[in-house]
C-alpha cells in the first residue's frame, strides 16, 4: 500500500508540474528531473581449472542486473524512485543465482527554512559510520537503506542534529528490527586556520520476538555455564571531534555498545558481552609533502541487526579495514577484511615531491598497514620454512611506490609490495599455511597525440603459499572521449600449497585472460569484456567479501540523465 501511495505522489506531482503556471512576481519552479540507468550482463564458460563451477556454469549460462532511479525536484519536494533487477544473479550471494525484479526504493522529501523531512527510503550516516550508515554498494551487492522517517534540522549554520526510526532493508524486503537514532554536531571557528567540530550520536536496535526466539532456544542448549539471557535492546553511542589548525587535521571517535549477545568466532557460540571501538587519525599536507596516519581499535563490536547475521549481512556499523585499497590486480590478490571479534588496525601513508627534482616531476609514495588481535601490535615471527599460520598477526603490507613524468608525452611507475596474510582467517580456509606475498610492479604510459596514449602495466607476485606465483601484463589503448581498449594476461607461472600437481606430473601454467573495450558517450558508457577472475577477496569502497572465481564474457552499461 506504501509503494503505491509514493508513487501515486510521485504522479501528481509531476501532474502539476505540467499545469505550474507563473502567479504573481513569484518565480515559476519548472522542476527538476533527472536519473540513472547501471545495468551488468554476464554470460559464464565453465572453466574448472580456475574453480569457475558455481551454479551459473552449470544451469542458467547467464545472469543480468540492472537498477533504474528517477529524481524529481519541485518546489521543495524531492520525490525518487528506483526499480531493480536480478536475473539468475550471483550479486547479492555468490554461491546462488537469485532472480526477481521490482521497486528496490522509494521516498519522498520535503525541504524547508531549515529543515528536511524524509519519509520511505534514506540512506545516511553517523561520523564516520562506526555506530550508523546506511548505503548501498551495486559492486557488492549491498543496500542498506532504511525504510522509515529521517528529519534533518539545522537551527543555526554551524549546528546539525538528525534523527531517524526505521527498519532495514533486505533485498526487496525488510527485516523486522526497529532501528532508531540520533545525532548532533556544532563547527566552531575559533579563529584564522584553528576549528574543532565535536558530534554525538546515539542508536538503538531492538530485536523482533521470532529472532530472540531463535536465540534463546539456541542459548538454552549450551551448557549450564555458558547461558545467559539474551537482551532485546541495545544501545550504541559515540563522541568525536575533529580539530583542524592550518595544514593539521585530527580527528577522534570512541564509541561504546551495551552488552548483547555476539557470536565468538572461535566456537561459533553466542556470549553477552560490551562492546567498544576507538578511531583516530592525523594527517598534514604541504606543497610537495603529504602525511596521514590512522589507528583503530575494535574489541566486541558487531553491530548488525541481529547477533545471527555475519560477514556483509544486516550492517548497522560501518568498520572498514585500516588497510590500503590496492587497484593493480596482483597487489589487490590479498585483501583483509575487519574482524569485529577483535582487532588493531594502523595505517601510515607518505607523499613526497623532492623539489630538486625537475620541479616535483617525480614523486615517491609510501603506505604501510597492519591488523592484529586487541591488545598488542606485537607479532610473532612467521616460521620461513613450513609457515605456520601466526594468530598474532591477521595482515601487514608494505607498499613503497615511485613515479616519474620524463616529458611531456611519458611518465613511469615503479614499485615493490609485501604482504603478510592469515588466510586461514580471512578465507575460513583451515588447513592453509600464512601467506607471505612479495610483488613488484610497474606501470609505462605513453602520449602519442592529445586524444591518443598507451599504458601499460606489469606485475609479478612470488609466494609458496596459496596458489603460488603469478605473473600479470596488460596494455591499453585510449583514444579520447570516446573508446578505450585493453588486453591483459594473469598467469599462474608456479605452484602452491594448494594446488601442487599431482606425483609425476608436471605443472600446467593456468592463464586469466582479461579482454576490454569501452565506448563513452557524454554521460553514457558501454563496456565488454571477457574475463577470468582467480577467487579470492574483493574489496570496494573499504567492504570485502570471498567471491567465487570467474570465467566468461561482461558487459555494463551506465548512463546519467
Amino acid at each position: 500500500m506504501i509503494k503505491k501511495l509514493i508513487l501515486g505522489i510521485c504522479s501528481l506531482g509531476l501532474v502539476y508540474s505540467a499545469q505550474a503556471q507563473t502567479e504573481g512576481d513569484k518565480k515559476t519552479d519548472n522542476g527538476e528531473f533527472s536519473g540513472n540507468f547501471q545495468t551488468t550482463n554476464q554470460f559464464y564458460v565453465k572453466d574448472s581449472a580456475i574453480g569457475a563451477t558455481t551454479t551459473q556454469y552449470q544451469k542458467e549460462l547467464s545472469s543480468a542486473d540492472a537498477w533504474l532511479l528517477l529524481n524529481y525536484k519541485k518546489n521543495g519536494y524531492t520525490f525518487t524512485v528506483r526499480y531493480d533487477l536480478f536475473n539468475n544473479s550471483p550479486l547479492l550471494n555468490p554461491q546462488e543465482a537469485y532472480t526477481k525484479s521490482g521497486i528496490g526504493m522509494y521516498s519522498v522529501r520535503k525541504d524547508l527554512d531549515k529543515m528536511s523531512i524524509t519519509v520511505g527510503y534514506f540512506y545516511d550516516q553517523f561520523a564516520s559510520g562506526m555506530v550508523f550508515r546506511s548505503y548501498e554498494d551495486r559492486n557488492l551487492g549491498l543496500d542498506f537503506a532504511i525504510q522509515g522517517a529521517h528529519i534533518k534540522f539545522r537551527p543555526t549554520e554551524n549546528t546539525t542534529i538528525k534523527a531517524f526510526t526505521g527498519l532495514q532493508k533486505f533485498r526487496f524486503d525488510l527485516r523486522p528490527m526497529v532501528i532508531k537514532g540520533i545525532n548532533a554536531e556544532h563547527h566552531y571557528d575559533i579563529n584564522d586556520g584553528f576549528s574543532v567540530e565535536p558530534g554525538a550520536s546515539l542508536v538503538n536496535r531492538t530485536i523482533d520476538n521470532e529472532t530472540m526466539n531463535t536465540m534463546a532456544a539456541s542459548i538454552n542448549n549450551y551448557e549450564l555455564s555458558q547461558r545467559f539471557y539474551p537482551k532485546y535492546n541495545v544501545f550504541v553511542y559515540n563522541v568525536y571531534n575533529t580539530l583542524r589548525y592550518k595544514n593539521i587535521a585530527w580527528y577522534l571517535e570512541l564509541a561504546q555498545k551495551t552488552p548483547e549477545a555476539i557470536i565468538n568466532p572461535n566456537n561459533d557460540l553466542m556470549e553477552l558481552h560490551e562492546g567498544k571501538s576507538y578511531l583516530t587519525s592525523v594527517s598534514y599536507s604541504t606543497k610537495g609533502f603529504g602525511f596521514n596516519a590512522q589507528y583503530r581499535y575494535i574489541d566486541k563490536f558487531s553491530f548488525r541487526t541481529s547477533p545471527l547475521q555475519n560477514q556483509n549481512l544486516g550492517m548497522i556499523a560501518y568498520l572498514p579495514s585500516v588497510t590500503r585499497q590496492n587497484v593493480y590486480r596482483l597487489l589487490a590478490r590479498y585483501n583483509a577484511f575487519t574482524q569485529e571479534w577483535g582487532e588493531n588496525g594502523l595505517q601510515i601513508e607518505l607523499s613526497y615531491k623532492p623539489k630538486f627534482l625537475k620541479k616535483h616531476q617525480t614523486q615517491f609514495n609510501f603506505n604501510s598497514s597492519l591488523a592484529t588481535p586487541q591488545g598488542s601490535f606485537k607479532g610473532k615471527t612467521v616460521n620461513p620454512v613450513n609457515f605456520e599460520a601466526d594468530s598474532n598477526r591477521f595482515f601487514r603490507e608494505y607498499y613503497f611506490e615511485a613515479q616519474h613524468k620524463f616529458t611531456k608525452k611519458f611518465k613511469l611507475l615503479l614499485g615493490y609490495q609485501i604482504i603478510n596474510y592469515n588466510q586461514r582467517l580471512y578465507e575460513a580456509k583451515a588447513t592453509v599455511p600464512y601467506v607471505i606475498a612479495h610483488t613488484f610492479f610497474g606501470e609505462a604510459t605513453y602520449k602519442i597525440t592529445p586524444t591518443r596514449s598507451l599504458r601499460m602495466e606489469s606485475q609479478y607476485l612470488q609466494t609458496d603459499q596459496d596458489l603460488g606465483s603469478f605473473v600479470n601484463g596488460l596494455i591499453e589503448f585510449n583514444m579520447a572521449p570516446h573508446y578505450s581498449f585493453s588486453c591483459g594476461d594473469m598467469v599462474n607461472v608456479k605452484p602452491g600449497f594448494r594446488n601442487q600437481p599431482a606425483a609425476g606430473k608436471d605443472f600446467e601454467l593456468v592463464h586469466y585472460w582479461n579482454v576490454f573495450m569501452a565506448y563513452t558517450q557524454k554521460n553514457t558508457r558501454f563496456t565488454a569484456g571477457y574475463i577470468k577472475q582467480v577467487e579470492g577477496v574483493n574489496c570496494t569502497g573499504g567492504v570485502c567479501r570471498v567471491e567465487p572465481a570467474f570465467s566468461g564474457v561482461r558487459l555494463t552499461l551506465t548512463t546519467n540523465f
